[in-house]
Order: C-alpha cells, then structure tokens, then sequence
C-alpha cells in the first residue's frame, strides 16, 4: 500500500485530528500557512552548517585535549558516532514535505502524546542553547575585554546582545538562505586561516602531550556532541524547501562530513601549536595568537564572536517556532500562538524563549549549559532513530524515501549511542531531564483541547 505524508489542511479543516495510515489518531494538524517553496539544495547546507558550526568549536578544543594526543581522534570518532544519528534523520526528513523535524516524525511514528513530548524537549533543547550561547559569547569576548569576564561587565556582554536580537526579531527578522550564508562565511574564513597557517607551526612536542590525569572521557563525548549538535533543525523549516525530502537528506549527510573535518583539523593545530591548551578559556584565540601573534588572538575571538551571534540569532527564529506550533496544534497558552497582525511574528514565544533563556545564562557556565541542552536533545535523536524502523512500516511507498542500509543496524547504532551519552551524564543533567518530560505531560494533560488554541 502507498501512502504518501498527510498535507497540510486548512484551518476549518484542521479543527479536528486525522487518522493515519492504519486508522490511529494522528493528533491535530497545525492549520495550513502559506510558504513558498524557495530555498534550495545549497542553501540549506548552508542553514545546516550555520546551526552546527557555533561557539563549540572555539570553545571546546580546550575540553577535549584533556585526552592528550587522542584528542583529534576522539573529534573523528564523535563525528562518526553522530553520523548513525544523523543517517536517521535524513531517512526520517526523507519521507515529508511538511516542517517540524524530530516534532513531526514522533507525531506520525508514536502518536500525539509522544509527538508532544518531542516537541516540547526540543523547545526546551532551544532555552537551554540559546543560554550556553550567550555565556560563551561573554567568555569569548573576555579575551578581548578582560571586564566582561565576571560581575556586572559579564551580566551586560549575556543580556545586551540577547535583548537586542529578542526586537530585532520581534520587529520582523528577514533570515533567509543568504543570511545564512553570509554568517558561515564570517564563521569559516577564520577558521580555515587558522588552519592553513597553523598545520606548519605544530611542534611535535605539544602534539604529543600527554593526556590530563582528570580526563573524563564521558563528559568530553557530551561536549563534543554539544559541538555537532543543531542538525536536527534542518528539517524544521522544510516546507520552504524546494524539494525536502532529497534535499533535506543532502544537507545533513553533506554537513556531518563538512563539520568533521574542519573539527578534527582545528583540534589538530590547537592541539599542536598551544601549551598548556586544556587550562585555556579561548583555547583557538591562544592558540591563533601563539603563532600569528596579537592579530591572531583577534581573528580568532572576532570569529568566535560573528561565530555565536549568527548561532544565537538561528536560536531566536527557530526556538520559538516550536512554542508556537505546539500552541498552535492546542498545546498551552492561546496567547503563545498569536502573530504580530502587521509583521506576523510570534511575539509571545520569541519573548518566551529569551525569558526563560537569561537567567539560566546569567547564572550557568557555557560549558554546563552545554552539557544540559544535550541531555534535552538526547530525547529527540532517540525519538528519530527508532521512529525510524516504525515510519518504514507505516509509510512503506512513500515516493522517493531514502532507506539506510543494514536494516536495523543503523537506526540500533543510533539509539545505543544515545544511551551511552545518557549514561555518561551527571544525575542532576539526568533529572533535569526527567523533570523537563515529566512537566511536558503535565502540560499535555492539561492542554487546551484542539482548536481551542486557534484564534
């Protein structure tokens, strides 16, 4: 039997909920808005790209040369190990045209209560993101100015650009495909000058330095899956893509090979031309300054810092969409699901999103920030990986679909990979979690019953 993925219905239409394939209920669609189908292949690597590539790869080298000259390896490694999750996603995008991401493959694998849950994690994950983001651009900006790096300097260099971009977009944020392109292009031009410059300054000593007796090989594997982490957005715009269900996959399978090796090069020339790397608080600015001299340090901290505010800007978009469309499908505060009636943004949720996102900055490291927003993301990629042997049953003609090799082997490799980072969290990460799921079904249970959210 062919079945193709539900299209979106009009809003009297989708007052009600649909019936899948096999006669279960879907849970109520978002009523239909225009989109035009606009962005192509290119482009959305380029969006792809511009999510993954933030403040990890400046920040984190540090962290990870903690395993001594293993540490590029254990970059390729990570990349290797995101790559089975990654293949699930773009077997999941593969089979819809509509957006949502991880939110719509749960809705249509596990039905409306798991469908929420996903959703409503995946918000989370954007809270707990765009608060990593705005400490780390305060720890960036310290290398340059010594006095946002604690009290008050610190409070001002989280809350001043976060203010900023909250109106910015609450005004009407035109972000698009060139925007996109042109925020990865601040990010790479440094970092491949870096690269190019510092593979000849590598000393062989420091590339063979011996690895920190503290090395905890579970925390560097969160935090490095922290820096490959934000692929799981690409999808999350797709009916404005030309064609999602090819190019979707294109992007993702097209970043994950891109952001490995300029990881694992960066890691490479940090970790063969900086002593003492592991103690640094910008570890490519030090390193960038050890061999290019005070222009060096300044690149690389300007770089760090386009770097973050394009990640935090990308947040500021796609976070509140999940807070709307799940208001919008009956879930929570009706206000949450009003638009500007002139610019026709969702002003409840973007303010939401930077709410709740300040004071965690405010009071959070970016490194225990990170590790937080990984626990709340871990949930969606163990949704999608085995929501993906459940949409091959229950979607088996879908036109065009992409299906993975091996069967069950990847999408088994996937979930295991996200078991072993749960487990390698600490237990108040872990509770975190569970407290965030468990307020999730609190909210379902007492949500606004379909429709009711529509106005």
């Amino acid at each position: 039997m062919t079945y193709s993925a539900p299209k979106p219905k009009s809003r009297a239409e989708s007052m009600g909920t649909d019936e899948g394939p096999s006669g279960q209920r879907q849970g109520p669609t978002s009523p239909a808005r225009p989109a035009r189908r606009v962005v192509t292949r290119w482009e959305i690597v380029a969006l792809s790209l511009n999510d993954v590539i933030g403040s990890g790869v400046y920040l984190l080298p540090a962290s990870v040369a903690v395993l001594g000259p293993a540490s590029p390896l254990a970059v390729v490694f990570a990349g290797v190990a995101v790559l089975l999750v990654v293949l699930c996603f773009a077997e999941a995008a593969s089979r819809f045209e509509e957006p949502g991401g991880g939110y719509l493959y749960a809705r249509e694998a596990w039905g409306e209560f798991w469908g929420f849950e996903v959703g409503w994690m995946a918000f989370l994950t954007r809270v707990a993101v765009l608060a990593s983001l705005s400490a780390g651009l305060a720890q960036a900006l310290g290398f340059l100015w010594p006095a946002v790096r604690s009290g008050a300097g610190r409070a001002m260099a989280i809350a001043v650009p976060l203010v900023l971009l909250t109106v910015v977009n609450v005004l009407g944020v035109k972000v698009g495909a060139r925007t996109a392109a042109t925020l990865l292009l601040a990010k790479l031009v440094p970092l491949v000058v870096f690269i190019a410059l510092g593979l000849p300054a590598m000393t062989r000593e420091r590339l063979l330095a011996p690895a920190a007796g503290d090395a905890r090989l579970g925390e560097v594997a969160l935090l490095l899956l922290f820096a490959y982490a934000g692929f799981e957005n690409t999808g999350a715009a797709a009916g404005e893509f030309r064609d999602p269900k090819k190019d979707v996959p294109f992007a993702l399978l097209t970043q994950i090979g891109l952001v490995t090796a300029l990881y694992a090069l960066v890691q490479l020339v940090a970790q063969g031309t900086l002593a003492g790397l592991p103690s640094s608080s910008a570890p490519l600015a030090d390193a960038g300054r050890s061999f290019l001299g005070p222009s060096g340090g300044v690149l690389l901290t300007a770089g760090a810092v386009a770097s973050i505010l394009g990640s935090m800007g990308s947040t500021v978009v796609s976070g509140p969409r999940y807070l709307f469309a799940l208001a919008r499908d009956g879930f929570g505060p009706a206000f949450l699901a009003r638009e500007d009636a002139h610019r026709g943004t969702p002003v409840a949720a973007i303010v939401t999103l930077s709410l709740l996102a300040l004071p965690l900055a405010l009071t959070g490291t970016f490194v225990g920030l990170a590790s937080l927003s990984v626990i709340a993301r871990l949930s969606v990629y163990v949704s999608t990986a085995a929501a993906v042997p459940v949409l091959r049953r229950k979607l088996p003609g879908t036109a065009g679909a992409l299906q993975i090799p091996g069967g069950l082997l990847v999408p088994v490799g996937a979930v295991l990979v996200c078991v072993y980072l749960l487990g390698s969290a600490t237990r108040n990460d872990l509770l975190g979690g569970a407290v965030g799921l468990v307020v999730g079904a609190m909210v379902f249970t007492t949500r606004r019953r379909p429709g009711s959210a529509r106005t």
